[in-house]
């Protein structure tokens, strides 16, 4: 964790950014009345959607497939289960990676979002506890034919498989890490920062981006009480070069189809993915697992339908630490209505999770109702810059 000392020089620091304010949001929330925020929220976010869909799209939009881990269900659908049985405790949810290119007034710029890294991620102590943590750092490695490395293949073939690491995704896409210039996380639960971007005498894997984050979550992890604790990566944002991180105060369009917008409740900072694409608005966030959450009148898991039917609520949230549920709960509306419905499932909004609930041969009985999967519009642009040294990740 950053010290105090750390934390107010990255407070003091100035970025020349050429990113705009956005001021749609501005005041909305500052009603005393819960309703009276939710539907002013509502009203101004149909709005946002609007201006959005009236520009050009993002250059190209990809979502990559990072690992598979399990979840418990009780998370990711609060208060659904408190007196009922569930076939199965834990559902599986993928954590994918976001590659973002866009054009701004200073060129083509490229952003990672919920760029995990993986490996470091484990030491999360919720992680360590299910035992995660202690397989990742077994000696050997998948596909080694040790005794180690022959369990570790197993165990996470079985629960937690992994596909290709960031960096093998860029390369994938022709890309390296040095054509990266933001990375970017709705919040920090379980994200080590100090690989990417350098740290602790650590060369940055990404050595020309810079970390995009709302104040209140940057501030907020350098003094978190035990319940928060437990969902942020131990000392992962410790060292980091101030000149590195770049605070935002709210809301902000990064280029042409492109913005960051506060969505607290998750947590205090949380803050949502929206990009124009070709099939509408998409939405980025981990306030839901998944399109269940977001119109749970339209599941097909009969447990949340009902839920939603009995209380009348709209959305579902995803439950970890709830910091603030009535936040949380406008900030879910906020996202479906930016989002509007999706163009392959009209029942369901454009709410693309950053973790997304998926069907696992596993853990059976729970099925979502609809999965985007991975998904890719545009073409990839190879950024002109110099070339910098990178390290392998």
């Amino acid at each position: 964790m950053a010290t105090r000392k750390s934390a107010r020089a990255v407070r003091a620091t100035k970025h020349d950014t050429p990113f705009t304010p956005i001021e749609t949001f501005y005041g909305a929330r500052s009603s005393s009345v819960p309703l009276t925020r939710l539907e002013e929220v509502r009203k101004r976010s149909r709005a946002f959607r609007d201006e959005l869909m009236a520009e050009s799209p993002v250059l190209f939009y990809k979502t990559c497939e990072l690992v598979r881990v399990p979840y418990p269900v009780r998370f990711a659908f609060a208060n659904v289960y408190t007196q009922l049985p569930v076939t199965t405790p834990v559902l599986h949810i993928v954590n994918r990676l976001y590659v973002v290119q866009f054009a701004s007034s200073d060129g083509v710029k490229t952003l990672l979002f919920s760029p995990s890294d993986v490996l470091a991620n484990a030491e999360t102590r919720y992680f360590k506890r299910l035992g995660a943590g202690r397989l990742a750092k077994m000696e050997g490695k998948v596909g080694e034919m040790s005794p180690e490395g022959l369990i570790k293949t197993a165990a996470q073939k079985l629960v937690a498989p992994q596909g290709p690491t960031v960096v093998e995704w860029l390369a994938k896409l022709g890309l390296t890490p040095a054509d990266v210039d933001y990375l970017s996380y709705d919040h920090l639960h379980t994200q080590d920062l100090r690989n990417w971007l350098g740290a602790e005498r650590r060369q940055a894997v990404f050595p020309n981006a810079r970390l995009l984050i709302m104040r209140e979550e940057w501030e907020s992890a350098q003094g978190l009480i035990p319940s928060q604790a437990d969902w942020y990566c131990p000392n992962g944002t410790r060292g980091l070069d101030p000149s590195k991180v770049v605070l935002l105060d709210g809301d902000v369009k990064l280029g042409a189809g492109l913005a960051l917008i506060r969505t607290p409740g998750h947590t205090r900072g949380n803050h949502s993915l929206v990009a124009r694409t070709p099939e509408g608005v998409m939405v980025s966030s981990e306030n839901g697992v998944g399109v269940d959450n977001y119109a749970p009148q339209h599941s097909r898991i009969n447990a949340v339908r009902r839920y939603a039917q009995n209380l009348g609520v709209e959305v579902v949230l995803n439950g970890n630490t709830q910091e603030s549920s009535v936040d949380q709960y406008i900030s879910m509306v906020q996202e479906k209505e930016m989002a509007g419905p999706s163009a392959r499932c009209a029942e369901f909004p454009n709410t693309v999770t950053s973790s997304e609930f998926t069907a696992w041969w596993l853990f059976r009985g729970m099925t979502p109702s609809f999965n985007f999967g991975d998904l890719e519009f545009g073409a990839v642009q190879k950024p002109a810059r110099a070339t910098t040294p990178a390290r392998a990740a």
